[in-house]
């Protein structure tokens, strides 16, 4: 594939990142709050909005809205450097930010990753190792897997961190050599996806180690994958496809 030279291509069943159209909601009207399995979406001072960090992508409340104020989406490009980025009103998303000149000196043409399961459905994990096929070829970008923190520049990490991998995390994490970045990727490992607030698992991985890179999704396409680690790395350029 060419991307992101060329448009991603996608699916015809791709679900990407939602609308929202709050004006069409009525008032007092909640049921597309109450039928989201993980509270991703809240009504508050600011209007509807949708945390596509808890997000599964699911559409219930796409079903469960009687004015169509939320409308599924085509749009794969959903990752952000800030948790609180990942909260969607109307239709806007603010984009990944690139890491600061000294971290790109360092891993913009060579970024090594120890990827770590957390407890994952292993859906996640799938699609992080479908980068690593000819298909993505994952390694033209200078990216790669590697068996050992401590040949790694960072972690990515699947799954919501269950409670039996919580100090393995933390040891892998303090393995990594210093300068190092965390990328989470799914909705497990942003928020603990339909696992949060189990007494066995720590709603993801920001509650243990620091996360630079938030990838949202249930889980996350390829794509959606690739283009979070373009875009931290700056190799998306100005030829951005809009």
């Amino acid at each position: 594939m060419a991307y992101p030279e060329a448009p991603a291509t996608l699916p015809d069943r791709f679900r990407g990142r939602p609308a929202l159209d709050p004006a069409r909601c009525p008032e007092g009207c909640r049921d597309c709050v109450e039928a989201c399995p993980t509270d991703a979406l809240k009504v508050d001072a600011e209007g509807l909005g949708l945390d596509l960090g808890r997000c599964l992508f699911c559409q219930a409340c796409t079903l469960a809205c009687p004015e169509g104020a939320i409308t599924p989406g085509t749009e794969h490009r959903l990752a952000a450097r800030k948790r609180e980025d990942l909260v969607l009103r109307g239709s806007a998303l603010a984009r990944v930010q690139a890491l600061d000149h000294k971290m790109l000196k360092l891993f913009k043409r060579s970024l090594k990753l120890r990827q770590v399961s957390c407890g994952g459905c292993n859906a996640c994990e799938a699609d992080v190792n479908v980068l690593g096929t000819v298909v993505f070829d994952l390694g033209r970008f200078g990216i790669q897997y590697v068996a050992s923190p401590r040949h790694a520049d960072g972690l990515l990490i699947t799954g919501p961190v269950t409670e039996n991998m919580k100090l393995a995390l933390r040891k892998t994490y303090d393995a990594v050599p210093a300068p190092r970045i965390v990328i989470a990727v799914g909705a497990c490992a942003i928020s603990g996806g339909p696992y949060a607030g189990h007494p066995e698992a720590h709603e993801g991985a920001s509650s243990v180690v620091p996360v630079d890179l938030f990838i949202p999704g249930c889980p996350p396409h390829p794509y959606t994958i690739l283009d979070g680690l373009l875009g931290l790395l700056d190799r998306l350029g100005p030829e951005r496809i809009p």
